[in-house]
C-alpha cells in the first residue's frame, strides 16, 4: 500500500497514554532519589501505614437508626472468624520499629541541638493533626445546618479522632530518642526487654489472681512501654545492634509468646477492640501486642535485603515514595474518605456494605467492593490537604492560634466533652 493511501495514524489509546505518564513519573522519581536513601525502610513504612486505612475500612462499619443517623459498628462482633485478619492488619509494631530506626539516623545527622531536632519532628507530626481537626471543626456546623444528624456528626468525629491517639504516643516516644540511643548502645536489642517485662507485670496484675483488687487505671501504665517496645528495637537496629540472629530470636520468640498467650492464657484473639467484649488487646496495649510486634519486627529485619532489591525497580519504588510523602495525610484523612461515602449514602437508607449492619460474611465481600471508592476519595482529599504537611511559613500567629482553638473544640466534641 502506498504512503498516499495509508490511513492516517489515529490518537494513541488512552490506556497507553496513562501507562506512558506513569512510566515517566516513575523514571523521574527514580532519578531524583538520593543514592543513600534506604528504600527498604521506606517500603516497610509504606506497608505498615497502608495497613491502617485498610484495617479501619474493613473492620469499621455502620448501622442506621430510625432517624437515618449513623452509628459505629464492627463485623468482629458478628463474624469472630475475621479476628485473625487483625494479626496482619495491625502493623503498628512495624511502624514504630521503622520510626525508631529512622529517628536514630536523623538524630545523628542533626545539624543543631537535640531540642531543635525534636521541635522539627514534633512540628511535622502536629501540623497535619491541627489541619484535619480544624477543618472538621468548621465543617461540622455546616453539615449540621445542611441537615446531617448530630448523631452522625458525633460518629464521624469519633472516627476522625480515633487514629490520632497514635500521633500523641509517637510524639512522646520520639522525645525519648536520646535515652533510647543510650540504652541501645549499652544493651543492644535487650534494651527493649524491661519494657516487655513491665507490660507483662501489669497484665498479670489486671488479669491474674489479684484482678479484683487492682484499680482499672493501672492498665494505663502499659501505654508508654507497650508502644515504646518496638521503637526501642528500631533504635537498636539503627545503631547496628540487631543482626539476623537477633531478628530470628525476635521472630521466633514473639511467635511462641503469641501462641502461648492465646492458647494457654486465653487472651482475646482480635488485636483491635470488639464492641461489647470485656477485654481488649489494643487500648491500652496488652502483652499480646508486644508479642506480635516482636514477631513482626524480626520478620521486617529479615526481609529488609529482599525488599531493597525489589525497590530497585522504579515501578515499585515510585508508589512507595508517594505514600511516604503523604504519610500523615493518609493517617489523618482516611476516615474522612470513608465518611465522605457513608454520610451521603445514609440519606438514601441502607446501602449494602456501606450503611448496612456488618453482621455477616456477605457484608465483608460488600465492604471490599467499596474500598476502591474509599481509596479514590482519599486520593482526591489528599490533593487538597497534603499542604498541611508542609511548613506553615505563610501562616500568621493569629491563624495558628485559630487553628489550635478550632482543633481543641473539635477534640472536645469528638470525646463527648462538648
Amino acid at each position: 500500500m502506498s504512503a498516499a493511501l495509508a490511513p492516517a495514524p489515529g490518537p494513541a489509546p488512552k490506556s497507553a497514554s496513562v501507562r506512558g505518564t506513569l512510566r515517566r513519573t516513575a523514571a523521574r522519581i527514580e532519578r531524583d532519589t538520593p543514592a543513600h536513601r534506604d528504600r527498604a525502610i521506606d517500603a516497610l513504612r509504606a506497608i505498615a501505614l497502608l495497613a491502617v486505612p485498610t484495617g479501619h475500612w474493613l473492620l469499621g462499619g455502620f448501622t442506621l437508626d430510625g432517624a437515618g443517623a449513623l452509628h459505629n459498628a464492627s463485623p468482629l462482633s458478628a463474624v469472630p472468624a475475621l479476628a485473625p485478619a487483625s494479626w496482619v492488619l495491625q502493623m503498628l509494631g512495624v511502624f514504630f520499629l521503622v520510626g525508631g530506626y529512622a529517628s536514630v539516623l536523623s538524630y545523628h545527622r542533626r545539624p543543631g541541638s537535640a531540642a531543635a531536632w525534636l521541635r522539627g519532628r514534633l512540628a511535622r507530626l502536629g501540623r497535619p493533626v491541627l489541619g484535619v481537626t480544624a477543618v472538621w471543626a468548621v465543617a461540622a456546623p455546616l453539615l449540621f445546618a445542611a441537615g446531617v444528624p448530630l448523631t452522625t456528626l458525633r460518629t464521624g468525629a469519633t472516627l476522625v479522632i480515633q487514629p490520632l491517639w497514635f500521633v500523641g504516643v509517637y510524639a512522646v516516644v520520639t522525645a525519648l530518642t536520646p535515652y533510647c540511643v543510650r540504652a541501645a548502645r549499652r544493651l543492644g536489642g535487650w534494651a527493649a526487654a524491661p519494657l516487655l517485662a513491665s507490660v507483662a507485670a501489669v497484665d498479670f496484675l489486671r488479669y491474674g489472681p489479684f484482678a479484683d483488687a487492682v484499680p482499672s487505671w493501672l492498665a494505663l501504665v502499659n501505654i508508654l512501654p507497650g508502644w515504646l517496645f518496638a521503637y526501642q528495637l528500631g533504635v537498636a537496629w539503627g545503631e547496628g545492634r540487631i543482626g539476623r540472629r537477633g531478628a530470628w530470636l525476635l521472630c521466633a520468640g514473639g511467635t511462641a509468646l503469641f501462641a502461648v498467650l492465646l492458647v494457654v492464657f486465653h487472651y482475646p484473639v482480635s488485636m483491635v477492640g470488639v464492641p461489647g467484649a470485656g477485654r481488649t488487646n489494643s487500648h491500652p496495649p496488652s502483652l499480646l501486642v508486644l508479642a506480635l510486634a516482636s514477631a513482626q519486627s524480626g520478620a521486617a529485619i529479615l526481609v529488609r535485603d529482599r525488599l531493597a532489591r525489589l525497590m530497585a525497580r522504579p515501578a515499585l519504588w515510585a508508589p512507595v515514595v508517594v505514600v511516604n510523602l503523604c504519610a500523615m495525610t493518609v493517617l489523618c484523612w482516611h476516615q474522612t474518605a470513608m465518611l465522605a461515602a457513608a454520610v451521603p449514602a445514609a440519606v438514601a437508607g441502607p446501602v449494602a456494605g456501606l450503611t448496612t449492619a456488618p453482621d455477616s460474611a456477605l457484608w465483608i465481600a460488600e465492604r471490599l467492593a467499596w474500598m476502591p471508592v474509599f481509596a479514590a476519595l482519599l486520593v482526591l482529599i489528599a490533593r487538597y490537604t497534603r499542604r498541611f504537611e508542609a511548613p506553615w511559613t505563610r501562616s500568621t500567629a493569629v491563624r495558628r492560634t485559630a487553628a489550635g482553638l478550632l482543633s481543641a473544640g473539635f477534640g472536645a466534641f469528638a470525646l463527648g466533652l462538648a
